[in-house]
């Protein structure tokens, strides 16, 4: 079998923090209610950034960390909900700004389980045998789709971009297990919707709808489904919470995670939050709490990664990182 192993691993916010008073002051909200309900006190918004930008500044730190040249990179994928365009792929800009001539990229759209099943597809690439290194890459501007007058659902988003490369190594596995699923409901979460043409005249013109989530019907998702989920992947895995070294789930909000702790009988010291600084990234903040944890210098035996959102999406990844950097 062919190992894999984690080389880099890094992250990138935008510079404009949007506070809860400033959200404020664009719909019927308060610093109050936003901390007590998501425990989010703040997020980046890009400004004149788009997806790309942002995918290619995390690109270039993971390629300066790898000490790589970018010609040596064999694949790209960009995990986004928010691409710069429809066609061609975030990943061929990024590809083409960071010159990895050698390369080839492409998009995934698996919304905030994104960064999860786009490292269990560049794992089955690099454990062929016929690719050398990956580099996978989540990036988000999610406040170009929010509508703010929507509490709901504005209050909890936010823009940045992570990522890792993943090589093929002679030695120890990093990556242990995977568990990934599709429940196939399409309306709890959506954003962007194009519909089909329904005359041919000058006038006719795609409409992209704002992005929307059912709340309650997310809460439910997460506290039943993910969940047993979780559950029964580390029982398969002969894995008890307690053996784990660090847990890093999609950051949805404060009270998920709460209540995914909860669950699994563990302490919240023992899981990577970002979502208070940095909100609802999507498919972020996975791969950017993992890069905050190893700049710490932690490196844990048993990492669990756990994505869910749009689709319905969701999937766990099991880690080791204890040999990450070595």
């Amino acid at each position: 079998m062919t190992a894999v192993k984690i080389t880099a691993s890094a992250g990138y916010l935008p510079e404009k923090v949007v506070t809860n008073d400033e959200l404020s002051q664009l719909m019927d909200t308060s610093d109050e209610w936003i901390v007590s309900h998501t425990g989010i006190k703040k997020r980046h918004y890009a400004i004149a950034e788009n997806t790309s930008d942002l995918a290619t500044k995390v690109a270039q730190k993971l390629l300066q960390q790898a000490k790589l040249d970018a010609t040596k990179i064999d694949l790209i994928i960009v995990s986004t909900i928010t691409p710069d365009a429809l066609t061609p792929a975030t990943a061929a800009i990024v590809q083409k700004n960071i010159q990895a001539s050698n390369a080839f990229a492409y998009d995934l759209s698996a919304a905030c389980a994104g960064f999860i099943f786009a490292l269990a597809t560049a794992e089955k690439f690099i454990h062929s045998g016929m690719y050398q290194r990956a580099m996978v890459i989540s990036a988000e501007t999610n406040s170009k789709m929010m509508d703010f007058t929507d509490r709901t659902s504005a209050v909890f988003f936010g823009d940045g971009a992570a990522g890792v490369i993943l090589e093929k190594s002679a030695g120890n596995t990093a990556y242990l297990a995977e568990k990934i699923a599709t429940q196939g409901n399409t309306e709890v979460i959506h954003s962007g919707c194009v519909a089909p043409l329904q005359k041919v005249a000058a006038d006719n013109y795609p409409q992209l709808d704002a992005f929307y989530q059912d709340g309650r019907a997310v809460y439910n998702f997460v506290t039943n489904d993910v969940n047993a989920h979780i559950a029964e992947f580390l029982a398969d895995n002969g894995i008890k919470p307690t053996d784990l070294d660090l847990v890093i789930t999609h950051q949805a909000n404060l009270r998920l995670i709460e209540n995914i702790a909860q669950h699994l009988a563990l302490d919240i010291d023992k899981f990577a939050i970002n979502v208070t600084e940095a909100g609802n990234t999507s498919s972020v903040g996975i791969p950017l709490a993992l890069a905050q944890a190893l700049e710490q210098g932690k490196r844990p035996k048993k990492v669990l990664l756990t994505g869910f959102g749009a689709g319905l999406a969701y999937g766990s990844i099991l880690l080791d990182l204890s040999e990450f950097g070595k």
